[in-house]
């Protein structure tokens, strides 16, 4: 009994310490069961709220609070431990398997899951702690996972996110090069627009041109004049508007100047039905000057692409095939067997600085002459050495009896023009 009163008497005190004594309070000393004096808890101290209930009772209810409150805590500890102890667990396994070892804790390891303290906020500090180590360990086993994967073999994930960026540049290559190939249709059609535009626009001006002359011509005599063909086209070219005859031999002369490489291009062709190449002229590539009669050839030592004037005559007989080259007024080659007994066939298209491929058409543009052509005549015999010497010298003028070259016999196509053409000796002094 003397236990039990002494602590109500502390208890009361204790009360009375923290309220702070008061004239109007009255304090009650009541002895305590034996158990709660065991306990050791300090009890707060309970007022009387007008006699609802006993001292005794007030203090039994404040001893079975606490007990239900220490209880609790004992709980929540408990709960908490069991679940560190699981994660440290998982983490240990962890270890065991990256680092080769067998699941459990290392003799030297550290033990970084221990008891917690008891306080809640240290608690929850603990795990942030411990759950920032299991996160340093995870990218600590992705790195060895990382440098496994480097040295061995690349794995099946890996290949497939390979194989998809692979395909993927693949699908941007080939939609690449379908843009390109647009771009190139779309600049061809501009190309063959602006040609047809300026073509157009030329043959409207030379229309022009030649509505005007037909009252005056710009030449001195109707033979004063050449023909211009500045442009390696296909559109470009001079027509002579009589045909052939059927010809046994003829003699074929010309002034011109180029100085186009490679190859001057084809001066003149003669196409008829069924043979496009019944007569042509030709420096094509790195070829030498070939002659065509009927598709043969005979190749000429002919050199006139220095960009001055010369005068060629080329001639031709059916017997035997016998024919001869002279560049300005020299003969220099001579041959037989070109296209023998073969007479030239009448009614085709001559044409000037294009190579037909068809009767009048379809020109390469590769095959162009380039440059001046003037006085192209063409006789139905072969002229002797003399002649031809007279013709180059200028000491005679004598126009052709099959083909002359005079103005409105020459029409001109594509940009293509007439222009007075150099006297005869200033010709030849560009020689």
């Amino acid at each position: 009994m003397l236990a039990l009163l002494a602590a109500g008497v502390a208890l009361a005190m204790a009360a009375g310490a923290q309220d702070g004594p008061a004239p109007s309070n009255r304090f009650v000393c009541t002895a305590l069961p034996p158990e709660a004096a065991r306990a050791g808890c300090p009890l707060p101290a309970m007022p009387m709220q007008g006699g609802a209930l006993s001292p005794e009772e007030e203090l039994r209810a404040a001893v079975l609070q606490l007990r239900e409150t220490v209880v609790q805590q004992k709980e929540t500890l408990g709960s908490q431990r069991e679940a560190i102890r699981e994660l440290t667990a998982k983490l240990a396994r962890c270890e065991g398997l990256a680092g080769g070892k067998a699941p459990g804790r290392g003799a030297s390891g550290k033990d970084t899951m221990g008891d917690l303290p008891r306080d809640p906020g240290h608690v929850v500090e603990q795990l942030s702690r411990s759950l920032q180590t299991l996160k340093d360990r995870l990218e600590s086993l992705e790195h060895q996972l990382r440098a496994n994967v480097s040295s061995g073999v690349l794995p099946g994930d890996f290949r497939e996110v390979l194989q998809r960026r692979l395909g993927e540049l693949e699908r941007q290559l080939l939609r690449k090069v379908a843009e390109l190939e647009d771009e190139k249709s779309l600049l061809h059609n501009e190309t063959s627009a602006h040609r047809q535009k300026t073509e157009s626009a030329l043959n409207a001006l030379l229309q022009r041109v030649t509505e005007l002359e037909r009252g005056n011509s710009a030449f001195k005599s109707p033979d004063a004049f050449k023909v211009s063909l500045p442009l390696r086209t296909n559109y470009l070219y001079g027509k002579i508007k009589k045909t052939l005859p059927e010809l046994y031999a003829f003699t074929i002369c010309l002034w011109l100047r180029s100085s186009a490489s490679p190859g001057i291009g084809t001066p003149f062709s003669y196409a008829v039905p069924g043979q496009a190449n019944e007569i042509v002229l030709i420096e094509w590539g790195n070829n030498p000057i070939e002659l065509l009669i009927n598709d043969k050839v005979a190749q000429l030592p002919l050199f006139v692409s220095d960009g001055k004037w010369h005068h060629i005559c080329v001639t031709w007989t059916t017997r035997d095939g016998m024919w001869e080259a002279f560049q300005d007024g020299e003969k220099l080659g001579t041959g037989e067997n070109l296209a023998p007994w073969h007479p030239i066939k009448p009614g085709g298209v001559l044409i000037l600085g294009q190579e037909q491929d068809t009767v009048g058409g379809r020109f390469d543009a590769t095959q162009a002459f380039v440059g001046e052509l003037s006085q192209f005549n063409i006789w139905d015999r072969v002229l002797r050495a003399q002649e031809i010497i007279n013709i180059a010298n200028c000491s005679t003028n004598m126009p052709g009896n099959i083909i002359p070259w005079v103005d409105n016999n020459v029409d001109v196509f594509g940009g293509a023009s007439k222009w007075p053409v150099e006297t005869c000796e200033e010709r030849l002094l560009d020689l």
